[in-house]
C-alpha cells in the first residue's frame, strides 16, 4: 500500500466546532507531497560539528532552499515530504493541527534537542487572506550547542546536484509599488490621521525591485547575509529569503522569549558612532513612544499564555552593522503547553508591524499604503515535532522570482513622525537586503 502524507492529514486541515463536526472555512487550503511507504521512518545521526552551519548551505539545491540560521547554528533543509498552503483568520490553529497530524503518520524517536527530528519551516502572510505556507523538508542539516546531526524522512535521501553558488551579476533599481513620494505622501496622511486620534501608531512599509542579470541564487543571499549580519536570524522559505532581528517567539520546553524591536536610529553624517546613535535613541520621545506601544502589545499577547512572564521596564538598545533599534526581550514561563505555531500566531501581528490599536491600524494600513506585503512581516521560521521552535517575524527581506528580488521596509509612524525621515529610515533598512545582492 502507498499513501501519502497529504491523504493522512488532509482531514485534519478543517477546525473542528465544540460539537466536534468539522466547522466550514472560508479560506483556501491546498495540500501536496510525495509518496512514501508506511511507516514514514525519521532517521536522526549525529555528526562531528565541523563549525558554523552557513559553511554548508553549497550543500542546498539552488531550488527549494529552506534555512534558519543565527550565529553559526540552526537548521538546512530540503527535498519536500509535505506542504500545506492556507490561509485565514485560523491559519495558525489549522496549521497546527496538520503539522501534528502529519508528526503521528511518521515513526519516529522523541529528541530533547529543539529542531532535531523531523520539522516544518514556515513563512505566514502578514494579512489572513495572504498565502501562507508550511514545508516539512527529507532532509534537515543541523546544528546547536556543540552537536550537529542529519534528519532524514523515508527511504535514502533525494539527490543534491551540486551546484555552485553564483552571484546574480549585475543589480539594476526600481521602485516597486510604493514611490518614495507616493510613502511621503502615505506617511503624511498616517501622521494627520493619529494626530486626529483615529489611532497611536501606524506601520507603514514600502517596496523595491531589484532586477539581475541572471537568475538571483537564494543561497548567494543566505551567505552574504548571514555573513554580514551574525546576530540576526537569516532565513529562506519558499522563496522569501532575509535576515530578521526581531524574534516573534522561541519556546523551549515551558520556556517562551520574545524580542521586540521598535524605534530606529543608523549613523547619519553628523553621528559620531553608534555609542551616540545609541545614546539618541533611549531619549528620543518619538522612538520610546514607538516602541512602548511594541513591547505593550507583545506582553498583552503572551500573557495569558504565561504563569510567569519577566517584561524589562526599560529599553536597551540593539546595534547592528547598518542601523540600532530599541530593544526588549520578554521571558515567561509557559502555564500550560502550548505549540511554537499556536504562540506565533497569538502574538501576530504586533504593534512593531502594524501599530496601535491593532485592529484600526490594520484597516489603516490597508487603506492607506498601497502594498500587498505578501509574507512581508509575518511569522518565519520552524516548528519540531515538540512544539518547540523559533518564529522570527519576516524583516529585512526579499520575495525572490528568478532574476527579480522584490525587497520590502517599514517604519513605525507615530505623532510626531515625519515624512523624510521615514522614508530615510526605511531606505536604511533596505541596505542589509541591497548590499547583499549588489556584486
Amino acid at each position: 500500500m502507498i499513501y501519502t502524507l497529504s491523504g493522512i492529514a488532509h482531514g485534519s486541515l478543517r477546525p473542528r466546532c465544540r460539537s466536534g463536526t468539522p466547522a466550514a472555512s472560508p479560506y483556501p487550503v491546498s495540500v501536496s507531497s510525495v509518496p512514501l511507504v508506511p511507516p514514514a521512518v525519521v532517521r536522526t545521526v549525529a555528526l562531528p560539528d565541523t563549525g558554523p552551519l552557513a559553511a554548508d548551505l553549497a550543500r542546498l539545491p539552488r531550488d527549494g532552499a529552506l534555512a534558519w540560521l543565527h550565529g553559526g547554528e540552526g537548521l538546512l533543509g530540503w527535498g519536500e515530504v509535505a506542504r500545506l498552503e492556507i490561509s485565514g483568520r485560523d491559519r495558525f490553529a489549522r496549521a497546527a493541527a496538520w503539522w501534528e497530524s502529519v508528526c503521528a503518520a511518521l515513526d519516529r524517536q522523541p529528541s530533547d534537542v529543539p529542531g532535531a527530528g523531523p520539522v516544518a519551516f514556515g513563512s505566514f502572510g502578514f494579512d489572513p487572506d495572504a498565502v501562507s505556507v508550511l514545508v516539512v523538508p527529507q532532509v534537515v542539516l543541523g546544528r546547536r550547542d556543540g552537536r550537529a546531526w542529519l534528519t532524514t524522512i523515508g527511504d535514502g535521501s533525494p539527490a543534491v546536484p551540486t551546484q555552485p553558488i553564483v552571484a546574480p551579476g549585475e543589480v539594476a533599481w526600481s521602485d516597486g509599488a510604493v514611490s518614495a513620494a507616493a510613502y511621503t505622501a502615505a506617511v503624511a496622511e498616517a501622521v494627520r490621521l493619529i494626530r486626529a486620534g483615529e489611532a497611536q501608531k501606524i506601520v507603514l512599509a514600502r517596496d523595491l525591485v531589484a532586477r539581475a542579470d541572471a537568475p538571483i541564487d537564494p543561497r548567494y543571499l543566505l551567505s552574504r547575509l548571514s555573513g554580514a549580519f551574525p546576530n540576526t536570524w537569516t532565513f529562506a522559505v519558499d522563496g522569501l529569503v532575509g535576515a530578521t532581528p526581531e524574534m516573534l517567539l522561541q519556546r523551549e520546553g515551558d520556556t517562551v522569549r520574545s524580542r521586540v524591536l521598535a524605534g530606529t536610529a543608523w549613523r547619519r553624517p553628523d553621528h559620531a558612532g553608534e555609542a551616540e546613535v545609541a545614546a539618541g535613541l533611549l531619549v528620543s520621545g518619538k522612538d520610546r513612544e514607538e516602541h512602548a506601544y511594541a513591547a505593550r502589545s507583545a506582553a498583552e499577547a503572551l500573557g495569558p499564555y504565561c504563569a510567569e512572564l519577566d517584561v524589562p521596564a526599560e529599553p536597551s538598545v540593539l546595534g547592528l552593522s547598518n542601523v540600532s533599534h530599541l530593544c526588549t526581550d520578554l521571558v515567561g514561563r509557559l502555564a500550560a503547553p502550548v505549540s511554537a505555531l499556536e504562540l506565533a500566531g497569538a502574538l501576530h501581528p504586533t504593534a512593531a508591524v502594524c501599530g496601535t490599536p491593532t485592529r484600526t491600524a490594520g484597516e489603516l494600513i490597508r487603506r492607506i499604503e498601497g502594498l500587498d506585503r505578501g509574507r512581508y512581516a509575518g511569522p518565519v521560521g520552524y516548528v519540531d515535532a515538540n512544539g518547540d521552535g523559533e518564529w522570527g517575524i519576516a524583516l529585512r527581506c526579499a520575495q525572490l522570482g528568478g532574476a527579480t528580488a522584490r525587497l520590502f521596509a517599514g517604519c513605525g509612524i507615530v505623532a510626531d513622525s515625519d515624512p523624510e525621515t521615514e522614508l530615510a529610515e526605511a531606505h536604511a533598512k533596505f541596505v542589509a537586503v541591497r548590499d547583499a545582492l549588489e556584486p
